[in-house]
């Protein structure tokens, strides 16, 4: 087991488009994500909402502006095939639910130095996924992505409900540059069939004190309850 208990970081909402998925927030928040920007090697973009504690929340998207092949030297797989998108998102599962609407689809847990995530990764690979160098404007930041671009796994079972793994590259972090909103997390849960498997590598990872994970006959699901201004609001 890790000796570094993690951070929470940020949760994902994915959405068809950035306006379905700030829409999506603005309506059960009461505050319109604003900001972000695209991340070229992943052909995505996003928009931000600050949350109290360090903590933000990203509606992501796939990038319609964004060119059909990045080509090796952006970090291709091939040089005439971009490498699949982060967070499932070229998966026809994820795109069949996504013409339901936006939702809450994954978390991501911050490792913070003086543990390097990288050296991390390559003692450990088959518990954490390779860390792919990744930039949005000012910021540059390692996030652990599955080479076919889906969500973490453990023996199997993940499905959006265990972490991507985050580590900035300087002490900036998106929050800092983000609105306050006067809106804080009150708690992540999360469900899934395998539970048993899914809390033993959060567990492992140090962040089974981020997820209330219960077990379900039903699908993996994420939800996340937020104190506002106007009260207490649910995201799912």
């Amino acid at each position: 087991m890790t000796a570094h208990l993690l951070r929470l970081d940020h949760l994902v909402v994915s959405a068809r488009t950035l306006d379905e998925g700030t829409q999506y927030v603005a309506d059960t928040l009461g505050v319109a994500p604003a900001g972000g920007g695209a991340h070229p090697l992943m052909r995505t973009h996003n928009r931000l909402l600050n949350l109290w504690g360090g903590v933000y929340l990203e509606v992501i998207a796939i990038d319609p502006e964004a060119s059909s092949s990045t080509g090796a030297a952006n970090g291709a797989t091939k040089a005439d095939q971009p490498r699949p998108r982060l967070f499932a998102l070229d998966d026809p599962a994820t795109h069949a639910r996504l013409e339901r609407g936006p939702y809450l689809s994954h978390w991501v847990a911050r490792v913070e130095r003086p543990k390097q995530l990288t050296t991390w990764q390559t003692q450990y690979p088959q518990r954490i996924a390779p860390v792919v160098p990744m930039t949005r404007g000012d910021f540059t930041w390692g996030l652990s992505v599955p080479e076919d671009g889906a969500f973490p796994a453990w023996q199997g079972a993940g499905d959006g409900i265990l972490p991507s793994l985050i580590q900035w590259d300087s002490l900036r972090h998106p929050s800092t540059a983000l609105p306050e909103t006067g809106i804080a997390l009150k708690a992540l849960k999360g469900s899934h069939p395998q539970a048993d498997l899914i809390g033993m590598q959060l567990e492992w990872l140090g962040a089974a004190h981020l997820l209330d994970l219960q077990p379900t006959d039903g699908a993996p699901a994420l939800v996340a309850e937020f104190e506002t201004p106007e009260g207490l609001r649910t995201l799912k």
